[in-house]
């Protein structure tokens, strides 16, 4: 009944209102534990909005996902009852309206606040609203004077609070990383990850594809690490670019991108990669490869293959080859048996890469990171038998936990003793040769202005 009523209530607002709009996909974030700018797309697709309203709803639904930790603290000091306990819709209203009033500036708290109980009114009714006001009312007076968890008494506290992460998350990486990169990557993990472009080598040069873009009124400028990337600021949508539509450039983070060094495919190879969707290694590996020979993609998402499908006709590649099957099991019928290259970029937590979804942070769990280990393990396991003598593995996370990324490599170095750990260093561009730890190749937000990525380069003996 209360889910009814909700989406009744969610109907009826006006769709023209970007509070509400945001509303609708924090909601969808929540319920179905569900991609933020896929939900997002998909509202801005069906709602007409100007591009200033569409900008605010952008920054509401990310920046309630990035400080929703910090803003539940803040609520709490208020609330007669614990958050937790309040309807899905009304503390998600209760978070966008904190939101405004905490951290831009620019929008008047009164508009945050009359329009935060009018949505309360609509979900909730006229007692609900009213304790939305109140709390709302409160912030706006004291945020000034509330108080962060003690740093020397609970320091992890602390740290979870001002830079809204789960505590379980800070404790994580205060284990795993140098303390004092700690609050850096936090703070970096809040701030607006920028739009990436790989050019494609085949058919344009990226001195050719930035300038184009920079005539066509595009903030753009080459990327730091990767020799065939791009940065942009204020995009806009990507599929509207100059260049899109021809295939001259893919949409890929830099450190993804300089994955594809880490395998240095060469032309006339057979190349299988693993977990393929949604194609933008695949792709690079075929550029790489000059689209001379031959990649085997493999993935089980129907939705993903289909991207995968649109991005190498876009990009106008003939060499790879796509299968829907599972990297666990056995190779299926009409693939191939045997590779020089194998590429293993493993579903993970996805934990570097806040930045971009900072729902993960909110949906991921320490449970996430022991099955999705399992499942890693299990996959370089499977594939390692179809490498040839020689060959070369490449296994990557766009994760930042240990278990997921040392802890996999060393644990199936040592089941399997054919196989050996090479220095990512020696193949990586020259930019990007500081981008390792150890002999691992290992990008961090606070230090490289990037997601971040974990991979490891093995050979079979």
């Amino acid at each position: 009944m209360r889910a009814s009523t909700e989406a009744n209530a969610s109907k009826s607002l006006n769709r023209k209102s970007a509070r509400a709009l945001a509303l609708d996909v924090l909601l969808g974030v929540e319920r179905q534990r569900a991609y933020a700018d896929r939900l997002l797309e998909a509202a801005l697709e069906k709602t007409p909005l100007d591009r200033r309203e569409r900008a605010l709803v952008t920054e509401l639904v990310y920046g309630t996902l990035r400080w929703r930790g910090r803003i539940d603290w803040a609520a709490q000091q208020f609330l007669p009852a614990p958050l937790a306990e309040m309807k899905a819709a009304l503390r998600t209203i209760l978070r966008l309206t904190l939101y405004q009033v905490m951290f831009l500036s620019k929008i008047p708290a009164y508009a945050a606040v009359s329009e935060g109980v009018e949505l309360a009114k609509r979900f909730g009714g006229t007692k609900q609203a009213a304790l939305i006001n109140a709390v709302a009312r409160r912030v706006v007076r004291e945020k000034g004077a509330i108080r962060l968890p003690s740093q020397e008494e609970d320091p992890v506290r602390h740290l979870a609070v001002a830079w809204s992460h789960p505590e379980w998350l800070v404790r994580l990486w205060m284990d795993y990383l140098p303390g004092e990169d700690i609050a850096a990557l936090l703070e970096a993990n809040n701030r607006e990850a920028p739009v990436s472009l790989r050019v494609n080598s085949l058919t344009t040069t990226r001195a050719a594809l930035l300038e184009r873009l920079r005539a066509h009124g595009v903030r753009a400028a080459l990327s730091r690490w990767s020799p065939v990337g791009l940065r942009l600021t204020a995009a806009g949508a990507v599929d509207r670019l100059a260049g899109f539509p021809e295939g001259d450039f893919q949409v890929q983070g830099e450190p993804s991108q300089l994955v594809g060094y880490l395998l240095d495919p060469q032309p006339g190879e057979r190349v299988l990669d693993a977990c393929a969707a949604p194609g933008g290694k695949t792709t690079h590996l075929a550029e790489l490869m000059r689209d001379q020979g031959e990649i085997v993609a493999l993935d089980l998402s129907s939705r993903g293959l289909e991207k995968l499908k649109e991005n190498v006709q876009r990009l106008k590649l003939a060499s790879v080859k796509i299968f829907r099957a599972d990297a666990t099991r056995e190779l299926p019928k009409g693939c191939p048996r045997a590779y020089e290259r194998i590429l293993v970029d493993a579903p993970c937590t996805g934990l570097g890469t806040l930045r971009s979804h900072p729902e993960a942070k909110w949906h991921r769990a320490a449970g996430d990171i022991r099955r999705l280990a399992e499942l890693q393990r299990t996959i370089l396991k499977s594939v390692v038998r179809y490498l040839k003598p020689g060959g070369v593995l490449v296994y990557a996370t766009c994760t930042l936990t240990p278990e997921e990324n040392e802890g996999v490599v060393e644990g199936f170095l040592q089941s399997d003793k054919g196989m050996v750990l090479e220095d990512s260093a020696s193949v990586l561009p020259e930019a990007a040769t500081a981008m390792t730890r150890g002999k691992y190749f290992f990008a961090l937000p606070h230090r490289h202005d990037t997601d971040g990525f974990f991979a490891a380069r093995m050979r079979k003996l």
